[in-house]
């Protein structure tokens, strides 16, 4: 399946590094992750490493807010921790790098890499300078 989007037999001996992405186009917070993870894939292809960018949920609470939505802020941060982890899992990432930037990816994206059920290593970027990319 790897090989059905490009990666070729080289790139699947080296470390497998998941890269979990908040990026959406929903927020300001999360805005500008697509070009960090740009970057961040570059560094794990100069470190010897084969990044795998995908997505999970994101909710703007300043969308939410005042209205039905509002229901699905909380559940959102149990979605994006099992999301990733789930990810992580099913795809056998050697080591996850999570990238977040709002109140309620920062808390639970980290959760999904560094939880006792998940042994593998991690980063977690929070970044709330949308303008510094």
């Amino acid at each position: 399946m790897f090989k059905a989007v490009g990666f070729t037999d080289e790139d699947l001996r080296r470390p497998l590094v998941g890269v979990a992405n908040t990026w959406t186009e929903i927020g300001p917070c999360n805005f500008h992750l697509r070009r960090l993870a740009a970057k961040i894939k570059e560094g794990i292809r100069d470190a010897g490493g084969t990044p795998m960018e995908f997505n999970t949920v994101s909710i703007s609470d300043g969308i939410t807010m005042g209205a039905q939505g509002m229901k699905t802020s909380l559940v959102s941060r149990e979605v994006i921790a099992d999301s990733v982890e789930l990810v992580a899992r099913g795809n056998h990432f050697d080591a996850i790098v999570g990238l977040a930037a709002c109140d309620k990816t920062n808390p639970r994206h980290g959760y999904g890499p560094g939880a006792p059920r998940h042994p593998r290593p991690g980063a977690l970027w929070r970044l709330h300078c949308p303008g510094l990319v």
